[in-house]
């Protein structure tokens, strides 16, 4: 037996597929978007379909923009020899809030994780050796989550640059606490992460 309105009941369906939201979030969003005034509702619409249609990957870092190169690649004022690798868009986010990095990004689209089928051709690495072969780069920085994934990518780096003896490889300290995400993570906790960051 329907309780409710099919299309509120779909709606719903959508918005649990969400991370994060549960069938009783998922449930408050959905009343809350029927009580609001449609222009509040024409403009959520508006802003995903627009997202959607110029949102696309940084063909140099693998960052979310909607220029081709992103603003942090085509910035010359950032350090072109130090370039920090991240798992997920969310990450550069977080660890620009800190103010303490001014180099490059490396954004590589997961972690290594064999159960989920995602091995190193899934990741973004063959174009982190491809921006480091030959362009100056003299330090990457490993800032993959601290979770068993994140480091098994991490030594996964840092062995496949042991052929750029010129290239250091270093990984964020471990102020960031072990099986937690960087968008979780505080500005002060990532800031020493970064700057007490080790040699692999």
């Amino acid at each position: 037996m329907q309780y409710s309105s099919a299309l509120l009941e779909t709606l719903i369906a959508e918005l649990t597929r969400l991370p994060g939201l549960g069938r009783k979030s998922a449930q408050r969003i959905a009343f809350h978007l029927l009580r609001s005034p449609e222009a509040d509702s024409q403009r959520l619409a508006s802003a995903i379909v627009e997202l959607k249609a110029n949102v696309r990957d940084c063909s140099i870092c693998g960052n979310v923009t909607e220029t081709d190169p992103c603003a942090l690649c085509a910035d010359s004022r950032r350090d072109a020899t130090v370039i920090c690798v991240v798992e997920q868009p969310m990450d550069v986010l977080a660890l620009e809030r800190t103010g303490e990095f001014h180099g490059r990004y490396h954004v590589l689209k997961g972690a290594l994780s064999p159960v989920d089928g995602i091995g190193p051709d899934q990741l973004r690495l063959k174009e982190l050796l491809d921006r480091v072969r030959g362009n100056g780069v003299a330090e990457v920085i490993v800032a993959t989550n601290p979770t068993a994934q994140g480091e098994a990518t991490a030594l996964y780096i840092a062995r496949l640059l042991q052929s750029e003896p010129a290239v250091k490889v270093t990984r964020i300290a471990r102020g960031v606490p072990m099986g937690s995400d960087l968008e979780f993570s505080d500005q002060i906790t990532l800031a020493r992460a970064l700057t007490g960051r080790k040699e692999l």
